[in-house]
Formats: structure tokens, C-alpha cells, sequence
């Protein structure tokens, strides 16, 4: 998993609440559990306007101009500003999966689903809870703002504006240091178990001496 520190991007907009999991990526590309290749169909039934299913050629759809990630402002966008109770829905891990795809790394929101929020943090990516109040002035300033920028800062759980834009914000936010440390060192469940490689072969040997008609 990749390490997450510190990070400066575009923010886009999905001023939306209760965005579920279907919506993030929808059943049909389900089938793989190759983590990998489902950034190009990452809200798919918001970003084209005809029906998505694995192997199609995306550079030929019929896109959703209105859509946000289909506007040149929020191209290579890496920071999702979201509403209340994102991520709701289904507990595939597969809408994770597709949002660090495509290149998103931070999510901005006053609330996510539960299982949703665990699951980013075992695929690298940032869920952030913020107020409502503060949620609401981020909205403003990207909407007013062409190019706005943020930075994250995971080591200082900050959350600085781009000293560019008319809006300064220096934010603080919290998180748990468990979770904090498996992102800053690159961690999922398999990279944790594996720090403890050692005692785990140690522990092998030494029931293959105790027990041998096991092996």
C-alpha cells in the first residue's frame, strides 16, 4: 500500500449526501478482484450517458458534461469533498478500490458509512470528518475558486488552502494514531502481519519441534 504523508491537489465538488457504494462503482464490475482498473468507471452511471459494462472501450461513451468529474477544472483532481453519509450502501471494498484508481487519495465529508470508512483506510486512502459548517465553507471556496487547491498533511492532521486562493484555512483534523500510522508507513492488514515476520517463523519452528507428525 502506498505511504500517504502529505499531499497538495484540486479538490472537486460531489454535492451530493448519501452517496452509496453502488453509485461509486455500480454491480456489473464487480467481477474482478484484481484491485486494479476500475478508476474509468468510477461513478459510471453519473459520468456517461448510456449503460457501462466491463471491456467497453470508455474513450468511446457519451459523456455527462454536467458531471463534475467530466469538467476541465477538476481534471487530476486527488482530494473529494463530499457530503453527509458517504459511502453508504453495499460493503463492496471494490468502491475504494475505484476511487484510489482513478486517483482520488483524501475524502472530505461530515459523515461516512462505517464499513465504507474502515475500508479506505485498508486500501490508502484518507477518509476526513469535518463540521458541517466547515464542509460548507470548503464548498464555497471551490466553487468560487477555479483550481483550487488544498493540502493535507496527514504528519500534522492539517488542512491548509493553497496560498494562491482568496480563502485561507488552516484545519485541523482528528484521527485514530492506529490508523494514522498504517497510512503514513504504507500499512494494510497483510503489511502489518508481516512486520511480526520473524516471531511468526520462530513460532513455526518451534511447533514443528514439538509436533512433527504435523508436517
Amino acid at each position: 500500500m502506498e505511504k500517504f504523508k502529505k499531499m497538495t491537489a484540486i479538490a472537486v465538488p460531489m454535492d451530493r449526501a448519501n452517496v452509496d457504494t453502488d453509485a461509486i462503482i455500480p454491480k456489473q464490475f464487480l467481477k474482478s478482484i484484481k484491485r486494479s482498473g476500475f478508476g474509468p468507471n468510477l461513478f459510471d452511471e453519473w459520468r456517461y450517458l448510456d449503460h457501462g459494462e466491463p471491456g467497453m472501450d470508455n474513450a468511446n461513451r457519451p459523456i455527462n458534461t454536467d458531471f463534475v468529474l467530466n469538467q476541465s477544472r477538476y481534471f487530476n483532481a486527488k482530494i473529494l469533498l463530499a457530503r453527509d453519509n458517504f459511502g453508504c450502501g453495499s460493503s463492496r471494498e471494490h468502491a475504494p478500490w475505484a476511487l484510489e484508481d482513478y486517483g482520488i487519495r483524501v475524502i472530505i465529508a461530515p459523515s461516512f458509512a462505517d464499513i465504507f470508512y474502515n475500508n479506505c483506510f485498508k486500501n490508502g486512502l484518507l477518509p476526513i470528518i469535518l463540521s458541517e459548517t466547515i464542509i460548507n465553507d470548503l464548498f464555497n471556496a471551490v466553487d468560487s475558486t477555479e483550481g483550487f487547491q488544498l493540502t493535507v498533511d496527514l504528519e500534522q492532521q492539517k488542512i491548509i488552502s493553497d496560498s494562491a486562493s482568496d480563502t485561507e484555512f488552516n484545519i485541523d483534523f482528528e484521527l485514530d494514531q492506529f490508523r494514522r500510522h498504517c497510512l503514513l508507513e504504507g500499512l494494510d492488514e497483510i503489511g502489518l502481519t508481516l512486520e511480526h515476520a520473524k516471531d511468526i517463523h520462530a513460532y513455526e519452528k518451534k511447533q514443528k519441534e514439538i509436533t512433527p507428525w504435523l508436517y
